[in-house]
């Protein structure tokens, strides 16, 4: 299924949660199908275990997406956002970048700041729409195929 039911036929409400050890096993299937390198179990424990914010945005027992997000001194750094594959292009990727932006603000940040691969330019866009700058690169930043690595372009919002 790849679109959940309309409002008048009794959809769930969409809420957010914080991740749970019970809700990783969804997590870490989604993060499988989204990504060629995804993220690993020990990635998501180490950063729930650190604090790091840790949200997956949930409609009913469906599991739309999910961010991951560590505080600084006055800044976010979003280290992973992910939309389930069946439900992108639904608009779910701004839902979890308004909910970021209202906790960053929140805990007093000013800026948010991401990387992302210099060839996902689909995600490059919604960031940009939201309000996110290019301000420079990380050269050879993220594992590719074969032993490659992958430039990053890092992308910044002020709050």
């Amino acid at each position: 299924m790849s679109a959940l039911p309309t409002p008048s036929a009794g959809a769930p409400e969409a809420r957010f949660e914080a991740l749970a050890l019970s809700r990783l096993d969804a997590v870490l299937a989604v993060e499988q199908r989204a990504y060629s390198h995804p993220w690993t179990r020990g990635n998501f424990t180490d950063a729930m275990a650190s604090g790091y914010q840790a949200q997956v945005l949930m409609a009913g027992e469906h599991l739309l997406g999910y961010f991951v997000a560590m505080l600084g001194v006055d800044e976010v750094h979003l280290l992973n956002i992910t939309v389930t594959p069946e439900f992108q292009r639904q608009g779910w990727a701004r839902v979890l970048l308004d909910a970021l932006a209202l906790w960053s603000r929140g805990r007093g940040a000013q800026w948010l700041w991401l990387e992302v691969r210099m060839s996902n330019l689909r995600a490059q866009h919604i960031y940009q729409t939201h309000g996110f700058r290019r301000v420079g690169e990380r050269r050879r930043y993220y594992p590719a195929e074969l032993g490659q690595r992958e430039d990053a372009v890092v992308m910044s919002l002020a709050l």
